[in-house]
């Protein structure tokens, strides 16, 4: 039985283009790399009464399914740390397209800080007291399971108590510094499809 070698006669890869730039990693770098990385928004609410507050995120991820989990990162020198430290439990609200404005307003954007940052929205409480935003995609209440913090920021992780399941419109992302939209809203799909009654 003959034993052959077929290595020398594969093709070479030849690259599809230039080298990509490599350059050290460095704070300036590694945040523009990271505005590539096309991120849906979601708000963190926490806090209750004049005691809340939140913020925008693109680091939220599902950590596990069993028990549900969900973990993002929170810089220890936010505003939020301290209130979301002391209540225990936050709500994570995935945003549709229409939705821009409560992004902005919870990454402070005009200014608005803490209570503030609730205005022009419908909100209610989850089963842990977290405020939960009316209209999101989705809506999850979470009881603070950990903090670890690391570096410049708190890895926060979060058991999902309760799930609410909202509309079925355009989400929206954050993509090279700025918002974009994936999919279509409910409206522009009915008349998309001519499923609009005459």
């Amino acid at each position: 039985m003959a034993i052959l070698s077929l290595a020398s006669s594969l093709p070479t890869r030849v690259p599809a283009g230039p080298a990509p730039r490599t350059i050290p990693a460095a704070s300036g770098e590694f945040r523009t790399a990271l505005r590539h990385l096309a991120g849906g928004v979601s708000v963190i609410t926490t806090g209750h009464g004049e005691d809340r507050t939140g913020l925008t995120v693109t680091s939220l991820a599902s950590l596990s399914a069993e028990p549900p989990t969900v973990m993002f990162g929170l810089n220890l020198s936010s505003s939020a740390y301290p209130v979301l430290a002391r209540h225990r439990s936050f709500g994570v609200n995935f945003l549709t397209a229409a939705q821009k404005q409560v992004a902005d307003r919870f990454a402070g954007r005009g200014g608005e800080k803490g209570p503030a940052r609730y205005a022009d929205a419908e909100w209610s409480e989850g089963r842990t007291g977290a405020p939960l935003l009316a209209g999101a995609l989705a809506a999850l209440d979470c009881e603070l399971e950990e903090l670890i913090e690391r570096h410049s920021h708190a890895i926060v992780i979060g058991r999902v108590r309760e799930v609410r399941l909202g509309s079925n419109d355009a989400a929206l992302l954050y993509w090279r510094g700025d918002y974009e939209r994936l999919g279509w809203m409910a409206e522009e799909a009915v008349t998309a499809l001519g499923l609009r009654s005459a």
